[in-house]
């Protein structure tokens, strides 16, 4: 069973359910490759370096700043920052249930699976099947993580699936296309018309396709395993007598760490993530595998 990586309450008018969020996606699935080091195939590592002072430095020696002009910055302490978040109340608070077709699925972005917690259930039912019934998505505000997101409640099946939105700010608009005004004679879309009515389908069956890329890649990746053409990187040849005790303690601690929105006028504050310690390249085929970003 999928573990639940939240727990939330939807709440509209007086009532309130008990409710489980799940990862709706798998990006898993996704290869990726690491960069090597040619001659020895170990995996490089990306230092933070400052181009006035010509040195690298530590990561405890910067600060967040936001560039509001070419080379000009604003700084902002943690404290500022956290003081900004958005309180996490952990409530799915709906403001209004839209039409479905009222909302364009250009905002759609993350989508998470509902499910009831413990003596939700009914309620959930109910709500999901009202909002089958009416045709209609709930728009909520979702505070979590010190961010606020815009989201929709919408019927999937027998659950509920919370599709998180981008905000207006967010979505460029196509008036900054040159679309052309091009002057279409009526045979033209009428020959276009009968063209679409060919391949019309009733529904739509993503099983019928597949990343054919992605096939060709892991198909070639275990045909260079199998062919021994892997790489192992080159064992670290011992070091001179002097050591640094400090950098040996953080070596031997550094590990991947795990992966822990205000108004709808703005934009929310993207978080930066861990960069993780650099690894030797394994010679399996989960070396190039994909990883969660």
């Amino acid at each position: 069973m999928p573990r639940a990586f939240a727990s939330a309450q939807i709440s509209f008018g007086l009532v309130s359910i008990p409710v489980r969020l799940f990862t709706a996606t798998e990006a898993s699935e996704k290869i990726s490759f690491n960069m090597l080091h040619k001659d020895c195939g170990s995996r490089i590592q990306q230092q933070l370096y400052c181009p006035k002072d010509e040195r690298t430095i530590e990561r405890t020696e910067t600060i967040k700043g936001y560039e509001f002009s070419r080379g000009q910055y604003v700084s902002f302490s943690e404290e500022e920052l956290k003081a900004l978040e958005e309180k996490s109340t952990q409530t799915i608070d709906i403001s209004e249930f839209l039409p479905r077709e009222t909302i364009d699925p250009i905002y759609f972005a993350k989508a998470n699976y509902i499910a009831p917690d413990k003596g939700g259930a009914r309620a959930y039912t109910l709500l999901s099947k009202a909002l089958e019934q009416t045709g209609r998505w709930a728009l909520a505000k979702y505070a979590a993580r010190g961010k606020q997101y815009l989201v929709i409640l919408r019927p999937l099946g027998k659950g509920l699936v919370m599709q998180q939105l981008y905000y207006p700010n967010e979505i460029r608009s196509m008036d900054e296309l040159d679309l052309g005004d091009a002057v279409i004679k009526d045979n033209e879309l009428k020959m276009a018309v009968q063209l679409a009515e060919m391949g019309a389908a009733d529904e739509f069956h993503p099983e019928n396709y597949r990343d054919e890329v992605a096939e060709r890649i892991k198909a070639q990746i275990q045909q260079k395993i199998e062919g021994g053409e892997e790489i192992t990187a080159e064992a670290e040849q011992p070091r001179a007598q002097v050591i640094d005790l400090m950098e040996a303690l953080k070596a031997s601690l550094a590990s991947p760490k795990p992966r822990a929105v205000k108004s709808p006028s703005r934009i929310p504050i993207k978080e930066e993530k861990d960069r993780k310690p650099a690894k030797a390249a394994p010679s399996k085929l989960a070396a190039a595998r994909s990883r969660t970003r």
